[in-house]
């Protein structure tokens, strides 16, 4: 009977702990829904996805540098019917040297209101402000003021570079939880997303705040541009802003790469670390977010697998070039595809442009970029005498 008592006692000390444990590694997957245009294909997405988000993080109002206001107009419907509560995110400018907290205060609270008149369940209010390290004194000024004049949690996003300020104990200790994104342009030769870096920051913010927080995962691409200096101009992602220019270049998020990231994160969490957030939920339409089916094998651990083929389309000596990807994963565009054949005519389109070198002719990918999974994309055209010309990925 001892024996079994301390047995019992030792099970009572364990379970918890494995429990814990269990949880730490099962950290839950959060999205934002960035969109400010509401379609049936966002709608759709929202409602496909909720069984493996957690908690919906949705763009209430944007403040441009100026001071001007923009109300998102969200499926307050589609809002209402999800599983859980939904975060409201207030966005401001990080241009914005002057915040007035008294037009902020009110603006959050109007919009609170309306959403919760329309049915939607709110569990959080999250500031979207991307300031430079010098405002965070003034940026904790205004926290305190939300803080004592909200009745629901406070979240903040933060950036890598509040890391080098002393200030971040300070602003971080006033909100309930944080965000930190992991995801930037700070160079395009450094990509939108790099691993080590990230896991650099995450440790390193890890030791900074005493509140839980949550890390910023990209699930998205970008277009930007730069000067002849080597100056970031302007950085394009859910919404075209840039006309075709020579210097500029396609940024992406990596599937198997963020799903790594992930992954590990889930084995070994740093201190605090309660979960991911996804930027951004993505939908059919969006051309510069993963796939669907993409995304929901990154979020629940599926194994990633891209099938790429190369066919040809048409009867005749006209065909069109099909580049297809029947895996679950959105695929890297080849870089160069071969053609094999007497071919008096070709062209490359979609991303692609023909060159001819001592080999024969090819085409090569002008910008980096994902083939979407279960997507196909016309690439080119020939024109051969062969009745089967020969296509093929160069390794």
């Amino acid at each position: 009977m001892p024996r079994l008592h301390q047995l019992c006692v030792l099970l009572l000390l364990v379970l918890p702990l494995a429990a814990c444990q269990r949880d730490a590694a099962l950290l839950p997957n959060d999205a934002y829904v960035w969109q400010r245009a509401w379609t049936p294909a966002l709608v759709q997405a929202l409602r496909a996805s909720d069984d493996i988000v957690a908690t919906w993080h949705v763009l209430g109002a944007e403040m441009d540098a100026a001071g001007r206001w923009a109300d998102s107009a969200p499926d307050y419907a589609a809002l209402a019917a999800l599983r859980d509560p939904v975060v409201l995110v207030l966005r401001l400018d990080g241009r914005a040297d002057r915040l007035n907290a008294n037009a902020i205060v009110d603006r959050l609270h109007e919009r609170l209101a309306a959403w919760r008149a329309a049915g939607v369940r709110i569990g959080g209010v999250e500031i979207d402000y991307d300031c430079a390290t010098a405002r965070l004194p003034a940026y904790a000024a205004l926290l305190r003021r939300l803080r004592a004049a909200l009745d629901v949690p406070l979240a903040i996003t933060a950036l890598p570079t509040w890391l080098q300020s002393p200030d971040l104990d300070t602003l971080l200790a006033i909100p309930d939880s944080s965000i930190l994104q992991v995801h930037a342009v700070l160079d395009p030769a450094l990509g939108l997303f790099n691993p080590r870096r990230a896991a650099t920051w995450t440790r390193d913010y890890a030791r900074r705040t005493q509140r839980p927080w949550r890390v910023a995962l990209p699930s998205y691409g970008t277009r930007v541009a730069w000067d002849e200096a080597g100056r970031i101009l302007t950085v394009e992602s859910e919404r075209p802003t840039l006309a075709p220019s020579s210097r500029d270049a396609e940024l992406v998020a990596q599937p198997s790469v963020l799903a790594q990231f992930s992954a590990q994160l889930r084995q070994q969490p740093p201190a605090g670390l309660a979960g991911l957030v996804w930027f951004r939920l993505p939908t059919d339409q969006d051309q510069r977010a993963w796939s669907l089916a993409t995304w929901r094998a990154v979020l629940t651990g599926q194994p990633l697998q891209s099938e790429l083929t190369i066919t040809l389309a048409g009867a005749g000596p006209a065909r069109d070039m099909l580049l297809t990807n029947r895996g679950n994963s959105d695929a890297p565009l080849p870089g160069i595809i071969r053609i094999a054949g007497a071919c008096a005519a070709a062209d490359g389109i979609n991303g692609y442009a023909l060159e001819r070198d001592s080999a024969g002719l090819y085409l090569r990918s002008i910008h980096e970029g994902l083939l979407r999974a279960h997507f196909q994309r016309n690439i080119g055209w020939l024109r051969c005498n062969d009745a089967q010309p020969r296509l093929s990925f160069a390794p």
